[in-house]
């Protein structure tokens, strides 16, 4: 229990990681500068077709390949002590391999790192961040076993590379929103269309890679470089639509397994996917006169080597919804009706920016408490967790700032009532950037982004002002401040 001296403080551990996020594709640019690959996204974007808003792509992006040190002076001016960033896999080997490196992408990737490291700001840098280079989905990208080991190598070279200097890897992003949205529904890069085998496919590969890249690090390189390694799992938190429904709380239960699940028990619990989607998935195949499940299987060695492999627990999330049980034809393959559950957004959860980010910060603190209880109090730390404007953004967010507030309360309330091992917080994002599908029309940014501006300048939101006098005292408030209580 916490002691009544804990319920009245409103620090932050000492040593807090307070940051921010972003992702090469997404701020970049110079999508064909200085002997860059094509990615899948700068092939999706560029065939049209209406598939990002009016047709906007990431060619220039924000233009941090040059406006390098603009960036630098935003992530100075909030006071941050970490920043997570990505690597672009095609600007530092343009096939995918080390077949042809390229040392201007080197180049770049050093001056940020080595300059963050001289204002006393720590790299997070994640490996792979949805853009996958084409080259290497030519032949056959998260679908095909071989990019496993394609995969290893160039996490090999980023750590022989960097790895002196950067001591916090993340080696794939949100794996889930790249299977179910780029391999099984088609609405992400590289768009592919296979419902019901390319999700479970594309993840079945995407953890043995991760698993593989995890023990390069520990094998090779953890003695000399003492670095940690995870994977970044995105999550929406769910409880049941009807509490005294036990269809619904079934269905609740179901999609927390395919969920954050499907990822996190093969990694933090014994290597191997949750039961209930285990299950599901084989009684659906046998029921549409399949063989075997669509599910793939991990023989005993590769869950082995998937048990154990992540430092920490990278959390990203956004909303929460009210699950409710639904039936799906027998006959219908895909991820969502194999789960069988309705996501509902309650009505009173206000909205920020976009239809379908409803603001509920006590989600968070519940995903939290569930991720401790599941998966063995992992050291978490969030990876990435905003809320957006559209494409008609005010400088003098307040409303927003309100919602991060009661978002850094309730991991505050986490660490301090529910024992929750939280290490640090990462914004998302720090600059208004291409929000994939969503191209512009979106606005997650800590510093606003004239995209009308060819010199694209970067303006404070007022959330970022307010959120920088929290990263400088570690602590929700000041002389004078008030927060929401902890005491409950």
């Amino acid at each position: 229990m916490a002691t009544a001296e804990q319920l009245n403080c409103y620090d932050f551990p000492k040593g807090f990681a307070w940051g921010a996020a972003t992702a090469a594709y997404q701020i970049e640019g110079g999508w064909d500068a200085d002997g860059k690959g094509l990615n899948v996204w700068d092939t999706f974007t560029h065939q049209g077709g209406d598939r990002v808003f009016k047709n906007q792509t990431g060619d220039v992006a924000c233009g941090s390949y040059t406006l390098w040190e603009e960036d630098l002076k935003c992530i100075k001016q909030l006071g941050l002590t970490y920043y997570r960033f990505s690597i672009s896999w095609s600007r530092l080997l343009p096939d995918g391999t080390t077949g042809f490196i390229n040392q201007k992408g080197i180049d770049y990737y050093n001056k940020v790192i080595n300059s963050l490291l001289e204002n006393n700001i720590i790299p997070v840098v994640t490996l792979y961040h949805f853009d996958l280079p084409q080259a290497v989905e030519d032949q056959g990208g998260w679908n095909c076993e071989k990019t496993i080991e394609i995969f290893n190598h160039y996490a090999q070279f980023c750590y022989e590379t960097f790895g002196d200097r950067v001591k916090f890897w993340i080696t794939i992003n949100e794996p889930h929103v790249v299977a179910k949205l780029g391999y099984e529904e088609g609405l992400f890069a590289p768009g592919k269309k296979e419902p019901g085998l390319g999700a479970y496919r594309a993840a079945h590969n995407m953890l043995k890679a991760h698993a593989k890249a995890w023990h390069t690090y520990k094998n090779d390189f953890k003695n000399k470089q003492k670095g940690f390694v995870s994977i970044a799992i995105d999550s929406d938190w769910a409880e049941p639509y009807d509490p005294n429904s036990e269809k619904d709380k079934e269905a609740t239960e179901r999609y927390l397994s395919f969920y954050v699940g499907w990822f996190a028990k093969p990694i933090f619990v014994d290597g191997d996917y949750p039961e209930i989607m285990k299950t599901v998935v084989s009684k659906r195949s046998k029921a549409q006169g399949l063989q075997t499940s669509r599910l793939p299987e991990f023989t005993n060695e590769e869950k082995n080597m998937i048990k154990g492999t992540a430092d920490f627990f990278c959390l990203n999330y956004y909303t929460s919804r009210k699950i409710r049980h639904c039936t799906s034809s027998a006959d219908e393959s895909s991820c969502t009706s194999d789960i069988a559950a309705e996501r509902i957004k309650d009505p009173d959860w206000p909205e920020c920016g976009v239809e379908w980010l409803a603001v509920v910060p006590w989600g968070l603190r519940k995903l939290l408490a569930y991720i401790k209880d599941t998966f063995g109090n992992p050291t978490i730390y969030i990876t990435e967790n905003g809320f957006a404007q559209n494409e008609s953004p005010v400088i003098k967010d307040v409303q927003r700032w309100t919602y991060f507030q009661e978002t850094l309360t309730e991991i505050l309330k986490a660490i301090r009532l529910d024992d929750v091992d939280v290490k640090g917080y990462f914004c998302w994002c720090l600059l208004d950037n291409f929000e994939w599908i969503s191209g512009f029309s979106v606005r997650f940014g800590l510093f606003h982004v004239d995209f009308d501006n060819a010199e694209l300048p970067r303006t404070p939101y007022h959330s970022a002002i307010e959120y920088s006098k929290i990263v400088k005292r570690n602590a929700l408030t000041g002389p004078g401040e008030t927060v929401a209580s902890l005491n409950n």
